[in-house]
């Protein structure tokens, strides 16, 4: 699915200090990801804070995003829960308007068995008018969608078209890549890993920090897509350190802040999401002014 190759950037959500959306904040943000290079736009996954949004919002942010990107590239949807009858729900009443895709993350905090992953992922597969792009991230969820089980959906549904691995697991992405069909996407879900996996085959990165250094995650991505890793190597090393510094005081606390920094609204977060402390404020500056 080429909408869906190279640099995806997770947006933020931007609110203002009373805790409302700030959509000029957001279409500034849009404007700068699209004139960066970046190849697609994720709407509402997690570093949107996307729990702390209600489904009015929730709405209202896919429409103004939609009609701010007005078809300059492909838009992909988060859409995801650990109820799946809510999960179906959401899909099936979803506007598709002018997306491509979406994003589901696997059910969290219930700890389903894999069976219980394949049964619900099929019924989003029977609800969904777009692709299916899963989302694996056992950190956040508490448990793994197997290589096996990835493998399994991708054979048995030609709507899941991808998979977003921020498990860690380099075994389980060469057995993704080496068992599923051809045509069936790995791509990373973590910046730090974002070179490594695409020198084993992985499709591109859906980014943190390409929120607010798009051009590097562009760049780092097409570099890698042309077997260019000598000079991909070098942005990689760049992006380190800052890469760390979006999680230090978990996501997208960190992001948001260098986002201030460069003149895109506030910091503001929705709890139970904190402001990061002073200390990483100030590792924060210093290391942005190192990067050029």
């Amino acid at each position: 699915m080429k909408e869906i190759e190279g640099a995806g950037v997770a947006l933020v959500t931007p609110f203002h200090e009373d805790g409302k959306v700030d959509y000029a904040t957001l279409e500034r943000l849009i404007d700068y990801q699209i004139e960066s290079g970046i190849d697609y736009l994720v709407s509402l996954g997690t570093t949107g804070e996307t729990a702390t949004l209600t489904p009015e919002e929730r709405t209202e942010i896919w429409n103004f995003t939609s009609k701010s990107v007005n078809k300059r590239i492909p838009l992909v949807a988060g859409i995801g829960g650990n109820n799946t009858a809510e999960t179906t729900r959401q899909i099936q009443q979803f506007d598709t308007l002018d997306y491509c895709a979406i994003l589901s993350v696997s059910p969290y905090y219930n700890k389903p068995t894999q069976e219980g992953i394949y049964q619900h992922y099929k019924a989003l597969c029977q609800a969904s008018p777009l692709p299916l792009i899963l989302y694996n991230v056992p950190g956040r969820t508490g448990g793994n969608i197997s290589a096996q089980t990835s493998v399994r959906l991708a054979r048995d549904f030609s709507q899941v078209v991808a998979t977003k691995e921020a498990s860690g697991n380099f075994s389980q992405f060469s057995e993704i890549l080496r068992d599923a069909p051809e045509d069936f996407m790995l791509i990373s879900g973590d910046d730090p890993v974002t070179l490594p996996m695409m020198a084993l085959g992985a499709a591109g990165i859906i980014s943190v920090v390409g929120n607010a250094y798009p051009e590097k995650v562009s760049t780092l991505t097409r570099l890698c897509r042309a077997n260019n890793y000598v000079d991909a190597r070098k942005i990689h090393q760049e992006l380190l350190h800052l890469i760390d510094l979006c999680f230090t005081e978990g996501n997208p606390a960190g992001v948001k802040y260098m986002l201030e920094k460069k003149g895109f609204g506030t910091a503001h977060l929705r709890l139970p999401l904190t402001p990061i402390s002073d200390a990483t404020k100030k590792t924060i500056d210093a290391a942005m002014e190192k990067l050029v």
